[in-house]
Parts: structure tokens; sequence; C-alpha cells
């Protein structure tokens, strides 16, 4: 990507409207676009990282043997009716819309119904399961409040996954690796030290679910944890009955706030049993169908690393979800050729800043743009055969030789 060429631009302050770190900065860095409160367009940088995001969680998901699929954002009302989630009485974040023949749709908050209704078409033996099957998707939400930016949108892009199951011992197991994969999913997005497994309600499923938060000053949640955090809990479950459920009455607990990126549940029979989803197993009984579901908040994740690693000059993306690797400027006739000959064939890897505007705006780009390598080719630095390497995360500057810079 050549700046000179792309339409996106980068703005010195914030929209007026724009009050959370994520929205303004993404704003302001020209990866995303603010539609409306909780709506927003993802520009092509933002789309970058989005899709690395996505890149991430697919390798993990899919190494536990997972199918990706992509199902309709309209959503047919029946089987919503049948597990009484339809009523905005009952469920109160709905959009919904008329056909012009007649009859109302939804728009997906969430799949598991109509996962489940899918399902019924391909299990109906023991020998179909276990399956599991995920997708990428749109979600829509009427919420009340949409003030965080990407953190809480009425339009927003998830990560769901849906299990099936003949036994309850395989929905265990199953989930136990899901915790696992969600574990080297945040190692790899570099927010492991701050996120946390947390106990939750259940609700009417199980005695408790499981989110995974990460603990950010801007956090609309708020949990406790022990001392060494291999105890935290949601205000909601945090009481003297559940300490001593776990083991944990006596133990000091602290307070903070935290941004919920991810949650698994065990549904069993939930929708399972309301949509009529079976087996018959190896001696010809008919069963119901264990399930769970696991969500990944894809762009809330994007705006917590914003949240999380952003400094008082801009962005700071961790390399493996960084649009590109390098930011790439050249200064001076001889230094801008260099450049030039260095960005080609490394379109992926490279942003090319070839505008002509000053040296030190490029520069403040950079950083607003929290691109991992700022690398720099001047008159200058060829008198040593040089570039000067920046790293955006740790300020620290080297020289690095060109021979070696173009084996990168």
């Amino acid at each position: 990507m050549r700046f000179s060429k792309t339409f996106i631009k980068t703005l010195r302050e914030a929209p007026k409207d724009e009050t959370a770190k994520n929205g303004a900065l993404l704003t302001r860095a020209g990866y995303v676009h603010k539609e409306m409160a909780g709506v927003y367009d993802y520009l092509p940088l933002g789309l970058r990282v989005i899709e690395n995001i996505k890149k991430i969680i697919r390798e993990e998901l899919n190494n536990l043997g997972c199918e990706e699929v992509l199902m309709s954002s309209l959503q047919n009302p029946e089987p919503w009716e049948k597990t009484k989630r339809f009523s905005n009485q009952e469920v109160d974040i709905w959009f919904k819309t008329e056909l012009s023949s007649g009859g109302e749709l939804g728009l997906a908050p969430t799949h598991e119904e109509p996962v489940t209704e899918m399902m019924k078409t391909y299990v109906s033996s023991y020998k179909n399961l276990p399956a599991y099957v995920y997708q990428f998707q749109t979600k829509f939400r009427n919420e009340l409040r949409a003030k965080s930016g990407i953190l809480r949108g009425r339009e927003f892009l998830m990560k769901d996954l849906y299990s099936f199951h003949s036994s309850e011992e395989d929905l265990n197991e199953f989930y136990a690796k899901v915790e696992g994969a969600y574990q080297r999913i945040f190692e790899r997005l570099e927010i492991a030290d701050s996120t946390f497994e947390t106990f939750a309600s259940g609700g009417i499923f199980s005695k408790y679910s499981h989110e995974f938060q990460t603990f950010l000053p801007v956090g609309e949640d708020t949990v406790f944890y022990n001392a060494d955090k291999s105890v935290v809990l949601n205000k909601e479950v945090f009481n003297d009955e559940v300490l001593e459920d776990l083991g944990a009455k006596g133990e000091k607990f602290e307070k903070t706030t935290a941004a919920e990126v991810a949650n698994i549940f065990k549904l069993k029979f939930k929708y399972s049993e309301p949509l009529g989803l079976s087996y018959v197993d190896d001696e010809n009984n008919q069963k119901t169908v264990y399930m769970g579901c696991y969500g990944i908040g894809v762009s809330r994740l994007m705006g917590v690393i914003v949240e999380k690693f952003a400094d008082e000059k801009g962005l700071v993306w961790p390399e493996s979800i960084a649009p590109f690797k390098y930011y790439l400027v050249g200064i001076g006739d001889k230094g801008s050729q260099v450049a030039e000959d260095f960005y080609k064939g490394r379109e992926d890897l490279v942003f090319f800043d070839d505008r002509d505007v000053r040296p030190g705006e490029k520069f403040a780009d950079a950083d607003l743009m929290g691109i991992p390598y700022r690398v720099v080719i001047s008159d200058k630095t060829l008198g040593t055969d040089a570039a000067e390497v920046t790293n955006r995360k740790t300020g620290e500057t080297k020289l690095v030789n060109l021979k070696e810079l173009k084996n990168l």
C-alpha cells in the first residue's frame, strides 16, 4: 500500500462525538469510519487487522477439527419462537424488519437457534457426532448504550462456535480443549498477561459459565480476583457461597474493571430439546444432542488491544495482527529511490509513505498508525549503507545494514 495512492487520510483531531480512546485513535489513524453510534466501517488498514485476528482464531479452531461456515444474518422467527426468544419482551436487543409481502424477520444477535435447526439436516446418528461448526459473522444488537467505540457496537463482528455431542463427557472434553485454544489465541494476540478465565453465571444452563475478561480501566464489567489471579469472578457471582464452592473462601480479593472478550457455555439440551435435534445411538435409542457454544468478539478484541497498548503518540499493534510489519520512509533523492527498490516485492509487508510531505509529518503518522517498525532510508543513512529502523513498541532505534534489511 502506497500512502500517496490510498484514499485514507490521517486526522490530527478525533471527531467531537468520539469519546472512547479506541474509537478516536482508530478514526484518526484511518482504520475505521464511524457511521453512527455503535456502527463502524472498517477501512483498508482496519480490515487487515480484523483479518489477521480472524486468521489466528481460525488456525486454533481448525486445529481442534472445527469446520467453518457462514450463516445468514436474516432470521426466520420460527425456531426462535420455539425457544421463546423472538419476543421483544424476552430478548430486548432485536433489530427486526418487515417483508414487503408480509411477515417479520430478525437480524441475528447470535446463532444458537438457526445452527441447531440447520444441524437437524446433518445429524441423525451417533456416527455423525461430534461435530464442531463455527463462523465469523456480523451480529446486530439494539444496545441502549453504544459509547465505547468498537468495544460495544450495535453491529459487530463475532466468532461463534457451536459443538454437538452424544454425551456430557464428550462435551466436557471438548469444552476443555476450547479453553486451551482460547488461551493460545490470547497469547498470540499478546493480551494473555491481562486476560483471565472468569467465573460467571451459568444462567439456566449450568452452575457457572466462563468469560474471558481483559483487565482494562475502561472495561464495563467489574471482576474480583485473588492474589495470584488463579480465581477471577464476575461481580454477579461474587459471594460467600460461590467462594466456598471454589475453595477460595477466606482469601483476599481485589476489585477491578474489565472488558469481556470471549465466553463459553455448556448449553446441554437448552436448544436441542425444544428444536428437536436428536440422534439414534448404537442401541437404536433416540437421544437428545448435547451442545456447547463458544464466542469471541473479534471487533471488540481489536478495540481492547488498542486500549491496552496505545500510547500518547497513537496506536501500537502487536506484530501478529498489525496491518503491515514495516512503515517505510524514503528521504532525499537517493534515499527515496532505494526505498522504492526495497518496497518492490514486499508490498504485503510494507506500508510505503511516498507522499511529498515533510519527514516530520511522516514520522508522526507512523507513530499514529502503530505499525511495528518504521524503516527510514535517507541520503544520510546510505552513507553507511544502512537504514534506520525504529521499534514502535519500545522506541528503540538502530541502524541496519541494507543487505541485512533486504533479506527480511
